[in-house]
C-alpha cells in the first residue's frame, strides 16, 4: 500500500484535481483515495491551505458589465426636433401635399439617422467590452499561470518554510520564508507589517559567516509573494528597521531574526 501511495503522490494528480485540472475518471480516483486513505485526506488538506494563501495574494477586480453600458448607452434622451411655423399666406394644396410629403420623408430620414447612429455607439460600447474583455481574460490567464507555478513551488518537498516574528519593537510583524536549496529560490509572503514613519523602512538581510547581505526593502502595503535573491551558505535571516533608502549596511535595530537549516547551508 505504501508503494501505491507513493506513486499517487507523486503522479502529481492530486494537485491538479487541486487546481481543476483533471477528467472525470481522474476526479473520481482522487475522490477515492481521499475517502480511502487518511495521508491522502491530510496531504488534501494541506494543499487547500496552500492554495488559499495564494490566492488571498492576488485580488482580481472584475470587469464593467457589457449589458449596464448598453442599457446606459441606450437611455440617453435624443435631440428635440424644432417645430415648423408655417407661413401665412395661400399655398396651393400641391404645395401643401408635397411639403408634407418632404416633412414625412426628412422626419424619417432623421430618425433612421438617429437610429443608426445610437446602433453604431451601441455597437461600438460592445466591441471596447469586448476588446477589454479579452485583455482582461489574458492578463487573468497570466495571473493564474503566475498563481499556479507559485503553488507548486510553495509545495515542493524541497521547500523548506520560516516564520519570522516581530519582537518588543515590531509585535505584530509576521512573515513567511519559503527556502528552495536545490532550485535556488527563495520568496517571501509579507503576512503584516506594523506602519512606519515615512522616513524609515523594513529590510530583509541574510547572515552570512562574516557579514549581512541586503535582500530588498519590505512594503507593508504589499500583500502578494515577493521573491528574494537566494544566497547560498547564508546561516539565518534577519528584519531590519533601517532610514529610507536600499541601505548597504545593517544596523542593529533588528525586529526579527531566525537561522536557517543547516541543509541550506
Amino acid at each position: 500500500m505504501e508503494k501505491k501511495l507513493h506513486n499517487f503522490f507523486q503522479s502529481g494528480i492530486l494537485e491538479k484535481y487541486i487546481l481543476d485540472e483533471t477528467s472525470a475518471s481522474e476526479n473520481l480516483q482522487v475522490e477515492h483515495y481521499i475517502e480511502t486513505y487518511p495521508e491522502v485526506e491530510s496531504e488534501y488538506l494541506r494543499l487547500q491551505d496552500n492554495l488559499e494563501i495564494l490566492a488571498k495574494a492576488s485580488a482580481i477586480e472584475a470587469p464593467h458589465f457589457i449589458l449596464d453600458n448598453i442599457k446606459k448607452e441606450a437611455g440617453k434622451e435624443t435631440a428635440p426636433v424644432m417645430a415648423l411655423v408655417s407661413a401665412h399666406r395661400k399655398t396651393p394644396w400641391y404645395s401643401i401635399a408635397a411639403s408634407i410629403i418632404a416633412l414625412v420623408f426628412a422626419g424619417s430620414t432623421l430618425m433612421m439617422y438617429q437610429q443608426n447612429r445610437k446602433l453604431l455607439q451601441e455597437n461600438q460600447v460592445v466591441v471596447d467590452e469586448i476588446f477589454d474583455l479579452r485583455s482582461d481574460i489574458a492578463e487573468n490567464n497570466s495571473i493564474l499561470d503566475d498563481l499556479m507555478r507559485r503553488f507548486m513551488r510553495l509545495n515542493n518537498p524541497e521547500t523548506e518554510k520560516y516564520v519570522l516574528r516581530g519582537n518588543e519593537r515590531a509585535k505584530d510583524l509576521k512573515t513567511v520564508a519559503y527556502i528552495n536549496a536545490v532550485d535556488k529560490t527563495s520568496m517571501i509572503d509579507v503576512v503584516s507589517l506594523p506602519q512606519l514613519p515615512g522616513n524609515q523602512t523594513y529590510q530583509i538581510w541574510a547572515e552570512m559567516q562574516d557579514r549581512m547581505v541586503n535582500l530588498g526593502i519590505l512594503d507593508p502595503s504589499e500583500r502578494e509573494f515577493q521573491s528574494l535573491p537566494y544566497i547560498e551558505d547564508a546561516l539565518g535571516l534577519s528584519i531590519t528597521i533601517e532610514p529610507k533608502g536600499n541601505n548597504a549596511i545593517a544596523s542593529d535595530n533588528a525586529v526579527a531574526e531566525i537561522s536557517l537549516k543547516s541543509k541550506n547551508n
